[in-house]
């Protein structure tokens, strides 16, 4: 199956209309910041399984932002990769101010 976006930067306009409802770019920005501490936690305790709750919460509360709020199907299960990188993204771009909170 050939992709639909030749590189990220193709791709990433598309990821950002995938999460134009506020309520879910919020759910992003919150699962990202549980993988961050969970990660953090999970090597400064050395407790790998907080890598599984950090998987978990990301994708926990990006799902609830897109099938309750967006009403669409996240771009994960199409574009795993893109989407990956989308996220952490879309997290800095709402950090520096560039996507409203």
């Amino acid at each position: 199956m050939a992709s639909r976006f030749a590189s990220f930067s193709e791709f990433y306009p598309f990821y950002l209309s995938e999460h134009s409802n506020r309520t879910s770019r919020r759910l992003h920005f919150i699962g990202s910041c549980g993988v961050l501490i969970l990660f953090a936690l999970a090597v400064v305790q050395a407790r790998p399984w907080l890598l599984l709750a950090a998987l978990l919460c990301g994708y926990g509360f990006a799902w609830v932002g897109h099938f309750f709020f967006e009403k669409n199907r996240p771009a994960t299960f199409k574009y795993p990769f893109y989407s990956f990188a989308g996220d952490w993204v879309m997290f800095k771009d709402i950090l520096t101010g560039k996507i409203k909170f």
